[in-house]
């Protein structure tokens, strides 16, 4: 009786050692497996707008149109064609772009009026000289730009220089590396040289050209 008894409590205190080791043979006592996250992917960086190499000399020509308010007493001005040459030179400093300029235009206008008498109505605008500086905004293929500088009109009948100052608004577009297309719009003022001794210095002109250069 005493050893079945004893084999008894033996086999009670061995069950549960035997179950417990199945189990963790079986894997449920077994370490949990690591999950590694996924790597992120980087998106692609988006496309960096570089601006055009605006940098360099220019050299071309432009033709328009030119509104002359005299200094006669009659209310309509007076205008015509205007058509010159140009040259120039740039320096792209990144976003902005100065710029230097002279241009020459000629012109066809008649009877400016220089006199504030009808009667006198004369004065032949032949030529006008401009010497400008520019600055621009670097938009890729387009610059728009600012300019001023000063001027001087020659005429004839009677021969007269007229000075003074001018200031307007231009764009410019890269055709490609060298060819160069746009316009510009500029007021003028003139009361300086021969134009102080008119008994009224109002002579004002507006021009609206179109313009082609070549840089290099």
């Amino acid at each position: 009786m005493t050893n079945t008894f004893k084999f008894a409590r033996t086999a009670m205190l061995a069950a549960p050692l035997a179950l417990a080791a199945g189990m963790a043979s079986a894997g449920g006592l077994a370490a949990p497996v690591e999950t590694v996250a996924p790597t992120p992917i980087a998106p692609a960086p988006a496309p960096v707008m570089r601006g055009t190499d605006w940098s360099g000399f220019y050299l071309g020509a432009q033709a328009g149109y030119a509104d002359i308010t005299g200094l006669n007493p009659n209310p309509d001005d007076v205008d015509g064609a205007i058509y010159g040459v140009h040259a120039g030179y740039m320096y792209d400093l990144g976003s902005i772009v100065l710029g230097a300029e002279v241009d020459y235009d000629l012109s066809n206008i008649d009877n400016v009026g220089l006199s504030p008498v009808a009667a006198n109505n004369n004065g032949d605008l032949d030529d006008i000289l401009r010497v400008k500086a520019r600055v621009g905004y670097d938009a890729g293929s387009f610059l728009p730009y600012v300019t001023g500088g000063v001027v001087r009109a020659n005429t004839s009948t009677p021969d007269l220089e007229l000075d003074g100052d001018f200031y307007g608004l231009g764009v410019a577009y890269k055709f490609s590396d060298s060819i160069l297309v746009g316009g510009e719009v500029l007021q003028h003022k003139f009361y300086e040289g021969d134009a102080e001794n008119l008994n009224n210095n109002t002579l004002r002109a507006t021009t609206a050209t179109a313009r082609v250069s070549f840089q290099f």
